[in-house]
């Protein structure tokens, strides 16, 4: 028998299942002739709003832009410090530093990897205005600890939901516990797009009109402009998405059944793997695992056309030129955040994927793992 070749994205393959439905909004879109804040951009930001339960969702060009359109709107600039963890995509820092603010790092929770919460209140300063917790690869974080924290000491919450749209905790979705909820929708999120996209999702209507002014080149009514920028997502894009909603929560149960065979499959190895708190819905952007062997692990996988690639390897505060300025504080220590972005290695975890080819990685794990028995000290 061939051996079974693995990669890591499979959003050819969405493509090709729902080929018919998106190459018809496509060609209405182009038909239509309104490609930008037209019919369709407005008929997906309705549907969005539903999904997360929410009144409003606002449409622009990525979830970089999101975040920092709200800090903007919120009044978020220099002088004033926004609570965030190192361990995630450099753009969460970065819409803090694009609206001119500080951002302050805490480290993450060794089990969850999410902002650890007992951490957050020796972080703030009366300079603190915000906390960004991120819903990191598809877990989503302690937010009701989150928001009492906020609440008590008068604070924004803005959550980074670029890797966990339709997952939920025991007791809350994700959104209903924030002042907006940020997500992206580049191609590999859960919910994706064909280029760049994002979208700010909230309950409260000067965020949602705050957002939508300032996408428009500050604009509301047509040749009316106040300070803004250009960051509104294509109906081409809406379109694209309206189509593939209606799929997402199909989607991300597959994801959660091919992370249960993983869970299954490399238990009693050395490996570290994800942890998903009781009662939350977890729906696996990604399928982290962690080993000191990350390296040995990752080329012994490629040599077997098997892709694994790494998220995050390098901690936002160990980038290169960090810390930009001074736009940027650590509270305490960052310990596991670094151990962490040491031993990542994400294993491929997509809907279109199939049992025998998680089976194959799995057996292919395995395999790695007993040959390097004892030269790699287990994850902890």
């Amino acid at each position: 028998m061939a051996p079974v070749k693995v990669g890591f994205y499979g959003h050819v393959r969405q493509y090709h299942n729902l080929k018919n439905e998106i190459d018809a909004t496509i060609h209405e879109v182009l038909e239509s002739g309104s490609y930008v804040m037209g019919p369709k951009l407005k008929q997906f930001e309705k549907e969005l709003a539903a999904y997360c339960h929410a009144q409003e969702a606002v449409g622009v060009n990525s979830g970089t832009d999101a975040l920092w359109l709200v800090f903007m709107t919120l009044g978020i600039g220099p002088g004033d410090e926004v609570i965030t963890t190192s361990n995630t995509f450099f753009a969460t820092a970065e819409a803090v530093w694009i609206a001119g603010a500080t951002a302050v790092f805490i480290d993450c929770d060794p089990k969850t990897r999410n902002l650890d919460v007992n951490l957050l209140e020796a972080a703030i300063t009366p300079k603190t205005k915000a906390i960004v917790p991120v819903h990191l690869y598809g877990q989503p974080a302690e937010m009701r600890a989150v928001a009492e924290i906020a609440r008590k000491h008068k604070l924004f919450v803005i959550e980074d939901n670029a890797q966990a749209l339709g997952a939920r905790g025991p007791d809350f979705a994700l959104g209903e516990l924030s002042d907006a909820m940020c997500t992206s929708f580049i191609i590999q999120k859960n919910l994706g797009c064909f280029g760049d996209g994002g979208a700010v999702v909230t309950n409260r209507s000067d965020i949602a009109e705050g957002v939508r002014k300032l996408r428009n080149h500050g604009s509301l009514q047509r040749s009316y402009h106040s300070m803004g920028y250009n960051s509104r997502l294509d109906d081409l894009h809406a379109a694209v998405l309206s189509v593939k909603l209606k799929h997402l929560d199909k989607w991300n149960d597959l994801r959660r059944g091919f992370a249960k065979q993983y869970d299954e499959g490399l238990k009693g190895t050395s490996l570290k793997l994800l942890y998903a708190l009781p009662g939350y819905r977890h729906i696996y952007h990604v399928y982290v695992v962690e080993t000191a062997g990350r390296d040995s692990l990752q080329k012994y996988l490629q040599e077997r056309d098997i892709t694994a690639l790494t998220h995050y390897p390098v901690a936002i505060h160990q980038q290169e030129g960090f810390p930009w300025g001074k736009g940027a504080r650590i509270s305490g220590s960052l310990r596991h955040s670094e151990a962490s972005a040491a031993r990542v290695l994400s294993l491929p975890m997509f809907p279109e994927l199939t049992r025998e080819e998680v089976q194959t990685v799995i057996d292919n794990i395995v395999a790695w793992d007993k040959a390097h028995a004892g030269k790699f000290k287990a994850a902890s």
